[in-house]
């Protein structure tokens, strides 16, 4: 696949490619913004169920929304009959929200052929495309996929604050304005108010129009009046990982590709005392 991203044509012309998998990765919990809402189940046809809040994430882990382990990962994602050749699409119910940060689980195991659905299930319905009221029960042969972590994609806060003052990275913070400055209190109980010094505030909606990304031009250009130097390598962060990848992605559509994921994101970050915090 070329691009990060697939139209809703382009997947209804090949939902019945024997290839191509459909992931639901829709959250139960939507932080950020106010969530659609379905007054029944609504799916895409032959869509199966990716759980980000149970399955593809470390249940163990203290973090909110932890990554998945490379063992965890592989046996769940060969349960949904992934093979190494297929192709993956990720959609979520509130168009662009959760399915970026499946698409970089993916690709953080070393799998690339995963791609999200502009728009998602919300698209989808506004053009009255098949629909469905159930996820996909087929049973499907075990797949053979196998994980692959790469290390060099997800980062914690050791790597971030030994690199905060050495201009090495440029740090960018998806939550809203007010979160970011430390004028409005954390949505999650004893997590302090702020940023992490020298981080750049883009709050994700800024990357989409209504729900779906904005054109490749537009991303373009909020990237390079953002980053002046796009050789520097970008770590994303958010609340807790999950919408930090939305403004990833949105920077792959614009072509910036030295893309790093802070996973513990600001929970991790504004719960640990010893670390440095902006507020402004």
């Amino acid at each position: 696949m070329g691009s990060p991203i697939v139209t809703t044509a382009w997947l209804e012309n090949n939902l019945h490619n024997k290839q191509v998998i459909i992931l639901d990765a829709s959250m139960g919990k939507v932080v950020g913004k106010k969530p659609i809402e379905y007054s029944k189940p609504v799916f895409i046809p032959l869509s199966k169920r990716f759980d980000l809040e149970n399955t593809f994430c470390n249940l163990a882990s203290a973090q909110n929304n932890a990554f998945p382990t490379q063992a965890k990962f592989t046996q769940a994602a060969r349960n949904l009959g992934i093979n190494t050749d297929s192709i993956i699409v990720l959609y979520d119910n509130q168009g662009i929200y959760s399915s970026p940060r499946a698409w970089w689980v993916f690709q953080a195991m070393g799998f690339k052929n995963a791609v999200v659905l502009d728009g998602g299930l919300p698209q989808w319905c506004l053009e009255n495309r098949a629909i469905v009221s159930e996820l996909s029960s087929d049973l499907t042969e075990q797949g053979n996929i196998k994980g692959r972590f790469q290390a060099d994609l997800v980062c914690d806060s050791s790597y971030v604050f030994e690199n905060i003052t050495n201009g090495k990275l440029a740090i960018i913070d998806a939550r809203s304005a007010a979160r970011f400055s430390g004028s409005t209190a954390e949505p999650r109980a004893g997590i302090q108010s702020g940023h992490i010094p020298n981080s750049l505030n883009l709050p994700f909606a800024e990357t989409l129009e209504n729900h779906r990304f904005k054109n490749s031009q537009q991303l373009t250009d909020i990237f390079s009046n953002l980053l002046p130097n796009k050789s520097n390598e970008i770590v994303f962060t958010c609340g807790s990982g999950i919408t930090a990848c939305i403004i990833m992605l949105a920077a792959k559509v614009a072509g910036y590709h030295h893309t790093v994921l802070y996973d513990g994101s600001w929970s991790d970050w504004g719960s640990d005392d010893t670390l440095p915090i902006e507020k402004s």
